[in-house]
């Protein structure tokens, strides 16, 4: 479900699966609360045009999961890039994500090596 949301690029309908008061470390940014995380989300998708994102579930303990993912994308040059990362997810009681920690490295690519 989380894949298909951000896949979406639809920042309101991502932002719904977090709690209000959200934390999120994105890179060395940090981000708090659902609006921070719709304005984070929307500027997002004006660079990385032709975004496509795959997430694979890694490992989970209580309240916790962590995932592995990598995305593609197209920035405003033409270039395409491969984004590769991990994700430390912590939720609430009601099923919300309270806690997201996301540490992502990007490599340029050929437009030919795309794989999604």
């Amino acid at each position: 479900m989380a894949e298909d949301a951000w896949n979406s690029q639809n920042p309101e309908k991502v932002s719904l699966a977090y709690t209000a008061d959200s934390e999120w470390r994105n890179r060395s940014l940090f981000i708090n609360g659902r609006e921070e995380i719709v304005n984070f989300l929307t500027e997002k998708w004006k660079n990385e045009l032709d975004y496509k994102l795959k997430k694979e579930y890694w490992a989970h303990s209580g309240n916790k999961i962590a995932v592995r993912f990598e995305y593609e994308y197209r920035n405003e040059d033409g270039k395409w890039l491969r984004a590769y990362g991990n994700e430390n997810w912590e939720f609430d009681k009601n099923g919300l994500m309270d806690k997201r920690y996301a540490s992502i490295n990007d490599l340029e690519i050929k437009e030919e090596d795309r794989r999604l």
